[in-house]
């Protein structure tokens, strides 16, 4: 375990510098189906990069976007960006040519590297926004000045990087609707990486299977800096994760990291797990007695544990709340699976809990180093918004000092300044000597019940989602109550689909009756399961949630109460959902 003793300052060429000392021979960075460069051979990389950026104008300072899914050369020029003085903007795959335009044009870029798949989005972008574009898939250049074999090539700055140094600026479109550009040090990127290893040690002979963007700082800080600090090598998916990319991968890479959403975990719950303890009669009437459960999800935890390649140690969950049913499936079958608990402005994590300690329904232990408080905690439940401050705490919002200052404590506050407000609410315990967080929800989410009391949606989505056609959920408020907005399991919603879109018009009429019922069962099972303040007034269905690249759904696109009040006003809504004002709470990544 590599700590700040063997770097001597928090610097990624500080990082780098020891990284190649120790580990040059070893494997490091790789795609599924190829073979492993060294680290000795990515060192080449990172020189051939940044000879090429300063072929194009780089200087010390100059920002450069960064569009890509993961693969080798994202590695290397991030590094080539930042071990010479540089601020890298990393963006995510799935932005718009209307966000990656907006972004740019606020960051002030000075060129951009993207790959071959998503090159279109950038190639009619004018000359005066990004001024040189090169092919992160083999370095090459699209628009700018190539380096000419046989020429002596340009030489590197000498620069001295400190630890306050802008590395990244990493805008965020997520769950509020505006995206924001959180500008991170390289203190705050590799002490976190530093401190992530108080939850689970990485050496050289980890491999670590990579599928999130590595525009994500979940993925960045944990399975890149984290694996790079140790030696470890990192195999990249060639396409999107879906089961038949990440079946064959996981049984090629064998992998003993790797870091996940919950999304994937509870599909594979949800639709393979559960349905094979509950299709026959015997099994699942064994499978409702907790002592029996307990023995089946051991059983079927051993045959995950050998589909995913048999050699997983660390399978980290963040970026969305876990459903506890799946969470306990994997505490029953020995899964080691961890939970983490973080933001982008925190680079990310703040609390969380290593595969030997997780407790299903809470987060875990704050991490060493992260001072958290609770302010102005409910008197009664001790329920309050999680406030925090560390050494993995953001700058603050790039060009935008007011927000900044709006997501912070100021002196009139229980805590006193200077305090980053996240936005969630949370419960701190004493467990084993360690503060120990569960979160209750987003305070913006709060609903504020006729009586004056707080209901808490996740709280009832989690109940909501529990149903055996309920594939996600949503719950917002209208006028009358709370409104359950779900997507019906696969089976149902396509069945109805077919019939509805097709010819067979006899069935039309009884499919659609049957999804009223349907509908009415839903509201019926999860309001004999909430409390009297959360029972749900309707249940509608929705086709489809959109999301962020974290996979949580955008709540903001949801507000029923001010999209009925701006169609009364006359404003057209075509889409059929309403936005709310933008969030100022800092939360897009949410990592948890």
């Amino acid at each position: 375990m590599q700590t700040i003793t063997d770097l001597g300052s928090y610097t990624f060429p500080a990082l780098w510098k020891n990284t190649l000392t120790r580990f040059a021979d070893r494997p490091a960075l790789s795609m599924v189906h190829g073979n492993p460069v060294t680290y000795a051979r990515l060192g080449e990389m990172i020189v051939q990069a940044a000879q090429l950026l300063v072929r194009n104008g780089f200087i010390p300072g100059k920002k450069i976007a960064l569009l890509s899914s993961g693969m080798p050369w994202w590695g290397a020029v991030y590094l080539a960006i930042v071990n010479y003085g540089g601020i890298a903007v990393p963006l995510l795959p799935d932005f718009t040519v209307g966000e990656i335009e907006t972004i740019l044009r606020h960051a002030g870029v000075d060129g951009i590297i993207v790959s071959s798949k998503l090159l279109p989005k950038v190639q009619e972008l004018p000359g005066d926004l990004v001024p040189f574009v090169l092919l992160m898939d083999d370095c090459s250049v699209v628009r700018g000045l190539p380096l000419v074999p046989g020429e002596q090539p340009p030489l590197l700055p000498q620069v001295t990087v400190s630890e306050s140094d802008t590395a990244s600026v990493i805008y965020t479109s997520g769950t509020t609707g505006r995206s924001k550009g959180v500008e991170l040090t390289h203190k705050n990127l590799i002490w976190t990486a530093i401190r992530c290893q108080t939850y689970h040690r990485v050496n050289k002979y980890d491999r670590c299977l990579s599928f999130l963007p590595l525009s994500h700082v979940y993925e960045f800080t944990i399975g890149f800096v984290m694996q790079i600090l140790n030696g470890s090598c990192i195999y990249y998916l060639e396409k999107p994760p879906t089961v038949t990319t990440l079946l064959p991968a996981f049984k090629l890479v064998r992998p003993t990291v790797v870091l996940s959403v919950p999304l994937i975990m509870e599909k594979i719950y949800k639709n393979k797990i559960l349905p094979a303890f509950t299709e026959k009669k015997l099994t699942a009437r064994l499978y409702r007695n907790r002592f029996y459960r307990g023995i089946l999800n051991r059983i079927a935890g051993n045959q995950l544990k050998k589909t995913m390649g048999g050699k997983v140690k660390f399978f980290g969950i963040g970026g969305a709340k876990t459903d506890p049913d799946v969470e306990r499936f994997m505490k029953d079958a020995r899964f080691p699976y961890a939970i983490g608990y973080g933001l982008t402005e925190t680079s990310p994590l703040l609390a969380g809990s290593g595969p030997k300690e997780t407790v299903p329904g809470t987060i875990g232990r704050v991490m060493d180093g992260v001072e958290m408080r609770i302010l102005h905690p409910n008197p009664e439940t001790g329920i309050g918004e999680v406030v925090v401050r560390g050494p993995n705490v953001m700058k603050g919002y790039y060009r935008d000092e007011n927000l900044t200052a709006e997501v912070f404590t100021t002196d009139e506050d229980s805590c006193g300044a200077g305090w980053f407000k996240t936005g969630d609410l949370g419960l701190l315990e004493k467990r084993k000597g360690y503060d120990w967080l569960s979160l209750k929800g987003r305070s913006k989410n709060m609903i504020l019940g006729a009586s004056g009391e707080n209901i808490y949606p996740e709280d009832i989505e989690f109940v909501l989602n529990q149903h055996p056609l309920v594939s996600e959920s949503l719950v917002v408020e209208d006028e009358k109550g709370l409104v359950a907005l779900v997507k019906l399991a696969g089976d149902f919603a396509s069945s109805v689909g077919s019939a509805v879109g097709g010819a067979v018009e006899e069935l039309k009429d009884d499919l659609l009756y049957k999804r009223e019922e349907i509908l009415s069962e839903i509201q019926f099972f999860v309001n004999n399961r909430v409390n009297r303040m959360s029972k749900i007034g309707k249940v509608q269905p929705v086709e489809e949630f959109e999301k962020t690249a974290s996979q949580k759904i955008k709540r903001y696109l949801y507000n029923l109460k001010h999209n009925r009040k701006e169609n009364d006003s006359g404003t057209e809504n075509p889409s059929g959902t309403g936005r709310e004002p933008p969030d100022n709470s800092g939360m897009d990544t949410g990592d948890r």
